[in-house]
């Protein structure tokens, strides 16, 4: 049993949902337990400095991708650092913040798998794809409710940065061990909150024998959960996708299945213990219960448990 931390990366494109799983995992994990990092902090120049210059934050060049890489390695085996500190609110550059890791360390954010030296840090990898439609309405809600921007700022600068977005960013992708994909089941609405997920499951990492639970994609086109083979990025996978309208009993077994392979899971998966599991805001501040979600919380918080045992 390993005694260092576990560091889980999750990295994808702006909006793309880091932060809503990043913080779910880490309260389901127990907010004690886990030190979050995001790699926004690591650019090099601010707002104004990036606008004289002509630059985006997607570029590597924008970021001290070495230092940040040097921060992860500290990380891993167990020691302090003095991380920098980016304000998404003001676009300034802050004094740097202490940060001692946890048991568990979340590294979220936009280049985290850009340097081979950084990924050799991670004993779970997530890439967060969600259908370009889908992050664009996330980025306009988050942007502007948050950032102070109006929504023709937001769609201008999505268009500056998307050759950044497809040179550094997606390529990413070839680098995780999931990728998680959440996604409206009719392309032509966004439900609030209903979305369905899939899940690439790479095989870099031995995840759990679903088959147990599960049958093939063929058998059960229609069910609310279905597990199938397919390529992704010319490779070999196993994709597993659970719809948003699934049930609480549909996903109950799929649960207790996954978290049944490590006692510390047993009692994070209670729904009583931990009301948290799936929860998700909607679109007008309410609070959803999505089981696509929570299935993907259990799923990544599952190898995390796992990697501290050397996955035996």
């Amino acid at each position: 049993m390993t005694h260092r931390p576990i560091i889980l990366g999750i990295v994808g494109d702006s909006a793309a949902g880091k932060t809503t799983l990043t913080r779910g995992i880490a309260q389901f994990l127990g907010p004690e337990n886990v030190t979050v990092i995001c790699t926004d902090d690591y650019h090099r120049y601010d707002r104004r400095q990036r606008a004289e210059l002509g630059i985006t934050a997607l570029h590597p060049d924008c970021n001290y991708l070495d230092i940040m890489q040097q921060h992860l390695s500290l990380l891993r085996t167990g020691q302090a650092i003095l991380k920098p500190v980016y304000s998404h609110k003001t676009g300034s550059l802050e004094a740097p913040e202490y940060i001692k890791p946890n048991a568990f360390v979340i590294v979220e954010g936009l280049l985290g798998y850009a340097t081979r030296a950084a990924r050799d840090c991670y004993d779970v990898k997530v890439y967060l794809a969600p259908p370009e439609p889908l992050r664009t309405q996330w980025k306009i809600k988050r942007d502007t409710q948050k950032r102070g921007y109006t929504e023709a700022q937001v769609l201008a600068e999505m268009e500056k940065r998307e050759p950044d977005s497809e040179q550094f960013i997606r390529p990413q992708r070839q680098w995780s061990d999931l990728v998680v994909s959440f996604y409206p089941s009719d392309e032509t609405t966004i439900p609030n909150g209903h979305l369905n997920v899939r899940l690439v499951l790479r095989p870099n990492i031995p995840h759990p024998d679903l088959t147990q639970v599960i049958g093939s994609k063929e058998q059960y086109s229609q069910a609310a959960i279905r597990l199938g083979l397919d390529r992704d990025m010319g490779k070999p996978v196993d994709v597993l996708e659970v719809d948003g309208h699934a049930t609480k009993e549909q996903v109950a077994e799929l649960e207790r299945y996954i978290c049944s392979d490590i006692p510390n899971l047993l009692a994070a998966c209670n729904r009583e213990t931990n009301p948290e599991l799936g929860k998700v805001s909607g679109t007008t501040g309410e609070v959803l219960q999505s089981y696509p979600l929570a299935i993907t919380q259990l799923l990544i918080a599952y190898h995390m448990l796992k990697a501290t045992h050397g996955y035996q």
